[in-house]
């Protein structure tokens, strides 16, 4: 018997998460059964549990995948001389994250802030969902911490400066944006890069008396 290579494993895999993240973004986590995600993907029973052993391990794939490349991201920029600004390095993350393979619905909605609502209140119910992104939230706000460091060895930002407390808000604000585009519809990254602009510089000495 002819051994199946990693290399097919592997795209046989992505063939299945990306097919699950479709059905999930299209129609809801609890709306689709694994019987719809098999014709998405046009394979057996058999051939999706060897991977999956069903929904939520399904959703926990995605949302780890999507979790890293986030942190990867967040990582990669502090190692960079000088370091990326908020206004570049964000809407660089979020770009990035609505390339994620499958991309987008057939009406042209990203696929990432649909699921990332239904991964929010998902995670309410779901302990080991919970678990998990709690854990990849973590990393994401550690590397964010690392950025931070980056951008005081720079000498961009006082010395003095919380790193949480400024990963805790970027992240809010990449989450933010996420979430008005799953609910208000798609909106370029521009926007995003502008208003950070706009908010960084504002003078602190003409906005208080």
């Amino acid at each position: 018997m002819a051994r199946v290579s990693q290399e097919h494993l592997d795209a046989r895999r992505r063939q299945i998460l990306n097919g699950a993240a479709l059905c999930f973004a299209r129609n809801g986590f609890h709306a689709t059964s694994m019987q719809d995600v098999l014709k998405e993907v046009d394979l057996s029973a058999g051939a999706v549990y060897r991977y999956f052993s069903g929904k939520e391990e399904l959703i926990g794939a995605i949302v780890a995948e999507v979790l890293e490349t986030v942190r990867v991201t967040y990582e990669r920029a502090a190692q960079e001389s000088p370091p990326p600004l908020p206004d570049v390095l964000i809407p660089r993350v979020m770009t990035q994250i609505q390339e994620v393979k499958p991309g987008k619905l057939d009406n042209g909605d990203w696929v990432f802030p649909r699921l990332m609502i239904q991964v929010w209140t998902e995670t309410l119910r779901n302990d080991e969902l919970s678990v998990l992104i709690t854990a990849g939230y973590d990393k994401v706000r550690a590397a964010w911490a690392k950025l931070v460091e980056s951008y005081k060895a720079a000498g961009l930002m006082p010395e003095e400066a919380d790193a949480d407390a400024m990963a805790r808000t970027m992240i809010a604000l990449a989450q933010g944006f996420a979430a008005q585009m799953a609910v208000f519809g798609a909106a370029s990254p521009e926007i995003l890069r502008d208003g950070l602009r706009a908010l960084m510089s504002m003078r602190e000495s003409a906005a208080r008396p």
